[in-house]
């Protein structure tokens, strides 16, 4: 009995063994491609923040965007107040910033605002970037924007980074998942000519492209919903390693529950709709852009690969000890959790935390627990509608 019993459970490894092959894999083609050369620049750019009740820290945003290393000519800053109850949009002005005011009690939320903003593009403007309204941006942006523009790109990702990393260590552990999400994956999805998709913050998009694919996304996973639109439509989002925008986490338990259920019952909805259906689209139409995009849909949150892969470990090696000999399910589950510590430690490396965060993954555990935890509370209906977190300021 045994051996079958071995044999089973190395068949039920095989889910997490997919999705721990794909973590090895980026980890293997995370190193840094060679960056583009950069020309003079000429291509005019205009920033779009879209915002709801950002009266707080909208001014930095707006002075950070207008500080970047590019010809004051050849952009500018456009603020949208999307149903603002209060000074957003003159805090705003008075920083440099154009303004739309938006009012619609029905249709509301960030991908309403971009509509607006999208719809009422002077023909000048060769791209938009799209940037949140908490957001601090490197000063390199625009240039490495277009040189991927320069390049024939229509669609481009900056790396997406943690404003405040070292608020507590959550935000910390935020750092680390960001770094293997946000690097790890993106780099490997570069250098393999993929589409490192799209993550809501730093995100630039030719207006030519938004002709051709108008911005109709307006879930709470917006980002990743046109993501999939785009590479369906022949286009892939390319990936700018050296440009970065810097985005205000939340430490509190609290905050961060509200903030994660709400984008994860959004992304699950999306994978419903939409995962298998592109994996059958990409392998009958042998376009590898879209099988990755609904292999990324797929493969499961890092956690559950994380959590299956020890389990399953623990349980091959008991059943091993059982039986005298090492059995195949101990190398299918041994390599799963081998995937997935070597995912996080380059995940570490890239993101900046030091020895620190390294301690600080002594924590994973407890945030792994966490996340379990809002599973088992009762799911929040998906909304498009600005729901907004609370802020937490640090010195920038």
């Amino acid at each position: 009995m045994l051996p079958i019993l071995d044999l089973l459970l190395a068949v039920l490894s095989l889910p997490v063994l997919v999705g721990a092959s794909y973590l090895f894999a980026a980890t293997l083609l995370s190193a840094r491609s060679p960056l583009p050369v950069s020309a003079a620049p000429e291509r005019r750019f205009r920033f779009v923040v879209p915002a709801h009740n950002e009266s707080a820290g909208i001014a930095a945003t707006v002075v950070s965007l207008k500080n970047v290393d590019y010809p004051s000519s050849l952009f500018d800053v456009l603020v949208v107040a999307d149903n603002c109850q209060d000074d957003t949009a003159e805090q705003a002005a008075r920083a440099g910033a154009l303004v739309l005011e938006r009012q619609d009690k029905e249709l509301r939320g960030k991908g309403y605002a971009l509509l607006l903003a999208f719809s009422n593009l002077p023909p000048e403007i060769d791209a938009v970037v799209v940037v949140d309204a908490d957001t601090l941006v490197s000063p390199n942006i625009l240039r490495a924007f277009a040189a991927r523009r320069d390049l024939g790109a229509v669609a481009v990702q900056a790396d997406y980074a943690v404003r405040n990393p070292n608020a507590a260590w959550r935000t910390r552990l935020i750092a680390i998942a960001f770094g293997a999400f946000h690097i790890v994956r993106s780099r490997a999805r570069e250098r393999l000519g993929l589409s490192c998709g799209l993550r809501g913050n730093g995100m630039c998009f030719s207006s030519k492209l938004l002709a051709e694919v108008p911005h109709n996304a307006f879930s709470i996973v917006e980002d990743v919903e046109y993501g999939l639109r785009l590479g369906e439509a022949g286009h892939r989002v390319h990936y700018a390693d050296e440009a970065h925008v810097y985005g205000e986490m939340v430490s509190s338990a609290a905050a961060a529950s509200s903030q994660r259920r709400r984008w994860e019952e959004g992304r699950k909805d999306l994978v419903r709709r939409n995962g298998f259906r592109l994996l059958r689209a990409g392998i009958s139409r042998r376009n590898a852009v879209l099988v990755d995009l609904a292999l990324d849909l797929l493969v499961p949150p890092l956690s559950r690969i994380a959590v299956a892969s020890c389990l399953g470990l623990l349980a091959a090696v008991a059943l091993s000890l059982a039986s005298g000999r090492l059995g195949l399910s101990v190398a299918s589950f041994g390599f799963c959790v081998i995937s997935v510590v070597l995912y996080v430690l380059r995940g570490w490396s890239v993101s900046g935390t030091g020895f620190r965060g390294l301690l600080d993954l002594g924590l994973a555990p407890v945030y792994v627990l966490w996340k379990a935890s809002l599973r088992l509370r009762r799911a929040s209906r998906p909304t498009s509608s600005w729901v907004r977190t609370k802020r937490e300021r640090s010195p920038d």
